[in-house]
């Protein structure tokens, strides 16, 4: 499962003993036009506070185009991987969903994003299934309310 984490995996128990503190902060990551454009044409929405610039800069009080709302979720995969480490005997890991996601703050074209990253629980719900809880932050570069807060569970297939 270490193909995409960016540190080396680490025993179930001392992942297990990082619930309650934060396990770092990610990488930035640029969410430009381009970015958001290609995220619109893939999930088919192509409203104008996202895709048109002068549109957006005339008619919302955003001052040109934000980014979707998940698009900026989407990212906290990316994130993690600079952070959350992978779990030894771990043969993967599926999203099981969020709790208390909410979009605190837009996006704007141009803007950085990173994630920070608490663990919140991490239970085994069966010998070979961790049940693992994040809290998560998207910071946005300058300003003083995240973009995004939510807590992240993931399912996690042990060997």
């Amino acid at each position: 499962m270490n193909d995409v984490w960016k540190k080396p995996p680490i025993p179930l128990k001392e992942y297990q003993d990082l619930v309650g503190h934060e396990v770092g902060v990610s990488s930035w990551y640029l969410i430009d036009q381009s970015r958001i454009d290609v995220y619109a044409g893939v999930v088919e929405d192509h409203q104008f506070i996202h895709t048109n610039p002068e549109r957006a800069k005339k008619e919302t009080p955003f001052g040109g185009t934000i980014a979707h709302g998940f698009l900026t979720m989407s990212l906290v995969s990316v994130m993690s991987y600079d952070v959350m480490p992978p779990i030894e005997r771990a043969e993967v890991a599926i999203n099981y969903g969020f709790d208390r996601l909410r979009f605190i703050s837009p996006v704007r074209a141009g803007s950085r994003v990173r994630g920070h990253f608490t663990l919140v629980e991490a239970n085994l719900r069966k010998p070979r299934e961790l049940l693992s809880s994040v809290s998560i932050s998207v910071e946005i570069e300058g300003e003083t309310k995240p973009a995004l807060v939510a807590d992240w569970i993931t399912l996690i297939y042990l060997a």
